[in-house]
């Protein structure tokens, strides 16, 4: 490969947005630190790019060749800045790297990246409180970020704090009502709530996601898990809902079953026999094999 075909992958893999961080230092080592005089303006692009495949890499020599070129370029610039705090972050320096985020900040309050990388520090550090405090004031700001939402329901799930958790599921069902796994991991948080109400909205979002990808194993396994346990609150159940819950439950004991078989070829009855009968073969062998 020449340096030319390097500068041409890399290139793509920005286009693209792919990070494929261990070939692109390769690259780096091999082809374009040598020739980066050659790329022109695209030297900068490259740079970063570097520089963000090194720290994920581990490899601080060329993260500080990259770093000390693009801050000679641009001694006061908040990118460069904002990769100096990532620096320090992959240092586990995590004073100082919030110390660099609060002056970007400060510089300009509507930059949304080093807002989401205090979280990712306060989260490093353990401090799960405070990052939710600080998720949640970004959140004000920027309202559509999914990625977000998605983060502040795992710090809340980290917290135990269920209730919050669906809410921000809830607000990525609004963001994206098509997207099955949405519908799943809402299903899997109401499941864990437990309740009958509960049960029936994570036996329907179960469903919804089924619908929109028939292929997902875990929300028919949810939706059997959850019709099961509203079809056992007797007390609280009418018939016709107990009915309703048994005929979802038949049908989705059948599609885990035909899933099964077209997988491994074989029913699990079949597959129970092969493993009871190796179980019984390891038993047997035991005492043989600690007899002297």
């Amino acid at each position: 490969m020449s340096w030319g075909e390097a500068r041409d992958k890399l290139r793509l893999w920005r286009e693209e947005n792919e990070r494929r961080s261990l070939e692109v230092v390769d690259m780096w080592d091999s082809y374009l630190q040598s020739n980066i005089h050659k790329l022109g303006d695209e030297r900068l692009l490259v740079w970063e790019q570097v520089c963000i495949a090194a720290l994920d890499c581990n490899r601080m020599d060329v993260v500080d060749i990259c770093l000390v070129s693009l801050a000679t370029e641009f001694p006061s610039s908040m990118r460069v800045r904002k990769l100096q705090a990532m620096k320090m972050e992959a240092l586990e320096k995590y004073d100082e790297a919030l110390e660099l985020l609060d002056q970007i900040i400060k510089r300009d309050e509507t930059n949304a990246a080093p807002r989401k990388r205090r979280v990712a520090i306060l989260k490093a550090k353990g401090r799960i409180a405070e990052a939710i405090k600080e998720l949640n004031e970004y959140l004000k700001k920027f309202m559509s970020d999914q990625e977000a939402w998605q983060e502040l329901c795992e710090l809340y799930l980290l917290e135990q704090d269920y209730a919050k958790a669906a809410f921000c599921m809830e607000e990525l069902i609004l963001h994206n009502p098509h997207n099955h796994l949405v519908h799943q991991r809402y299903a899997d948080i109401k499941y864990t709530q437990g309740g009958l109400e509960n049960m029936e909205v994570a036996r329907a979002h179960y469903c919804l996601a089924l619908k929109l990808n028939q292929n997902n194993m875990r929300a028919l396994y949810g939706l059997l898990l959850a019709a099961t346990n509203v079809s056992s609150m007797t007390k609280s159940l009418s018939a016709p809902k107990k009915k309703e819950c048994n005929k979802l439950i038949a049908w989705a004991s059948k599609q885990i079953r035909n899933r099964y078989e077209e997988v491994s070829g074989r029913s699990p009855e079949c597959e129970l026999e092969a493993l009871n009968g190796m179980l019984g073969a390891l038993q047997i062998a035991g005492p043989q094999s600690s007899s002297p």
